[in-house]
């Protein structure tokens, strides 16, 4: 049996990924650093089954996602897999299995933390958008700059991240330019939450995710719905399915009776 601390991994069919549970944090590092982390095919496939496995485990309060090694969260999408393209469906099949798996992880009911060292580009700027929390050190490097490499496009989903993050004209210029914002600028715009020195970030980021991990875990999949609603319909909007599953929950019982006995609330997700 584990003792608190200690990590236990999870086999997601391939050594490109490494998925570990850390007390109620669970980690998702994207292994190939010899490649700047770049996603290939069964590394997108992971990424979606890892989201499955921490929504359906009750224990896992914290979905956090790193790259391997110093140089890279991902690099974007592995280049190598775009020359098999032949066909608009090609075009077409690629940016649909993109929105799947980086949509699944901006559904994970669970907080989901982004730790971003060095480059975070293509495909790895859009699942660092996906993700509620982004905490970066000095050298990340965030952009999409497709419009001087490859001469593809964002989906219209990930352009809306995009512009939810940082705004249409930021937006704009970041695409337009091709350029990357740097890790001072990042936090100056509300694109990074927070900018760590680089042999302070994972601890930092651990401590983040077992500060949330401690807290009610149905008032904190309330408030990410809530934003995520908010967001796509552009207006508050009522929503008394959030308000019942918290307030008809056994947390809220329990957490009136833990103020009123002046003691820590257990919660349980219930």
């Amino acid at each position: 049996m584990e003792g608190p601390g200690e990590r236990r991994r999870i086999d997601l069919g391939t050594d490109e990924l490494i998925f570990e549970l850390e007390d109620a944090v669970a980690w998702l590092t994207f292994n190939r650093p010899q490649a700047r982390n770049a996603m290939t095919w069964a590394m997108y496939d992971g990424l979606s089954a890892a989201c499955e496995r921490a929504d359906a485990d009750e224990a896992i309060r914290v979905f956090g996602l790193r790259g391997a090694g110093d140089r890279a969260f991902v690099a974007g999408t592995d280049i190598s897999q775009f020359q098999a393209f032949k066909t608009a469906e090609d075009a077409l099949a690629y940016e649909r299995a993109l929105d799947r798996h980086v949509g699944r992880l901006e559904a994970v009911r669970k907080p989901t933390i982004a730790m971003i060292r060095g480059y975070c580009a293509g495909g790895g700027a859009v699942m660092a958008m996906a993700c509620d929390l982004r905490i970066a050190a000095p050298d990340a490097k965030f952009g999409v700059p497709m419009a001087r490499t490859l001469g593809n496009t964002l989906s219209a989903q990930n352009i809306a991240r995009l512009v939810g993050l940082i705004g249409p004209a930021r937006a704009k210029e970041l695409l337009f330019t091709a350029r990357f914002i740097e890790a001072d600028e990042g936090r100056a715009i509300g694109l990074f939450n927070e900018v760590v020195e680089a042999d302070r970030l994972e601890s930092r980021a651990a401590e983040l995710a077992g500060l949330i991990a401690g807290h009610a875990p149905l008032t904190l999949r309330s408030v990410k719905e809530g934003v995520r609603r908010l967001l796509e319909r552009g207006r508050s909007d009522e929503s008394p399915d959030l308000y019942l599953m918290c307030y008809q929950s056994q947390d809220f019982r329990e957490g009136v009776s833990a103020f009123l006995a002046k003691r820590p609330p257990r919660w349980k997700g219930k």
